[in-house]
């Protein structure tokens, strides 16, 4: 059995989480899925490949599980994080495109839901909050910044193309507005790249569950577009070397200004 998490504890304010690289599948759980499930094509790919190395200190809390077998990502009582618009729920009926990924009739039930809550998503958040609460109490300050990706075009979730960095903060909530001003000032800056602060996507609910600024916990959600670092945002979802090298500049610069500000923040 696959852990469902990995923890990689550092002695940074910052803690970088993972809720949607993870490719695993329980074999009882991939045979449900159909030939389109099976693709995982709504994996947040190679994103932990992007962040590795670029702030050595930091915690790193990642899910090996896929979001189709559940999305760590999701309120477990299964509220909408956009309601009135398409979105994908706790535990998928879809891709992202709006198309079914199990086979007829071997859609999750309740039960399902309730046993992967308790195998996988619990065991998530329960290594995010517990190393969370360890850095707080270390520096008086956490620093969540949650790592995502997904297509620039997915015309059931949104209009046009998707921006390259997209900040989410759900409209400044979830951390004090110095670090979303930080995070901004440094990709606004980005040449040849276009961001926005609380579009689309507005941080969800791992961002909105922990943000809690007056807690001293702060949260961002940086949901990056594939283009930015992948040979096509299709199969196989190759990693770009050349692409995600000079995105790993920008994103290094965004991970030691927060680090740089939490240490001021905390004196």
């Amino acid at each position: 059995m696959t852990d469902p998490v990995i923890v990689k504890r550092g002695s940074s304010p910052v803690v970088l989480g993972f809720p949607h690289t993870g490719t695993f599948v329980p074999p009882e759980i991939e045979k449900r899925l159909n030939e389109n499930g099976r693709l995982l094509a709504d994996t947040d790919w190679h994103v932990d490949r992007l962040y590795d190395g670029l702030l050595d200190d930091a915690t790193m809390v990642k899910a090996n599980f896929h979001r189709y077998v559940i999305d760590a990502n999701r309120d477990p009582a299964g509220g909408s994080l956009y309601p009135g618009q398409n979105t994908t729920g706790l535990v998928p009926e879809t891709d992202f495109d709006g198309v079914a990924i199990w086979k007829d009739g071997e859609g999750p039930s309740e039960a399902d839901i309730a046993a992967r809550i308790e195998g996988f998503h619990r065991p998530y958040h329960a290594a995010l909050a517990a190393e969370l609460e360890r850095v707080r109490k270390e520096h008086g300050i956490a620093i969540l910044y949650d790592c995502h990706s997904i297509r620039s075009h997915i015309p059931f979730l949104f209009e046009g193309k998707l921006p390259d960095f997209n900040i989410g903060t759900n409209l400044g909530v979830t951390c004090a507005p110095e670090f979303e001003a930080a995070v901004e000032g440094v990709v606004s800056l980005a040449d040849g790249y276009t961001h926005v602060v609380n579009g689309r996507f507005k941080g969800g609910w791992t961002t909105r569950h922990y943000g809690k600024p007056e807690t001293g916990v702060h949260a961002i959600q940086m949901e990056l577009a594939q283009s930015t670092h992948l040979t096509t945002e299709a199969p196989p979802f190759a990693y770009d070397e050349e692409k995600a090298a000079k995105l790993r500049r920008h994103l290094q610069d965004v991970l030691e200004r927060i680090e740089r500000l939490s240490f001021s923040a905390r004196m």
